[in-house]
């Protein structure tokens, strides 16, 4: 199976569904590279950035169910290269 490198972008406006959140991104922590988190307090929201090394299937199921948390907006950049799982570049 090949893996892809992919940026989820993550809008957060309701803090109620925060910790919902932070337990999808720890259920999927083995394919998560880096994380980036940025209150904007002046907005009320915050920013967050995932970077991820996973199966397309996978990039999809995670986004899509943050995508369907309460208060939050989620949007994935692919990256055009594959990798075959167990081949390091």
């Amino acid at each position: 199976m090949d893996t892809r490198v992919a940026v989820i972008g993550i809008i957060v406006e309701k803090k109620e569904s925060v910790e919902k959140l932070n337990s999808l991104l720890h259920e999927y922590g083995e394919y998560i590279v880096g994380r980036m988190g940025i209150p904007y307090r002046e907005k009320k929201i915050n920013i967050i950035s995932i970077a991820i090394d996973a199966p397309q299937d996978i990039i999809s199921a995670l986004a899509g169910k943050i995508g369907r948390l309460n208060g939050i907006s989620a949007k994935t950049a692919y990256s055009n290269i594959t990798t075959e799982v167990g081949i390091k570049s």
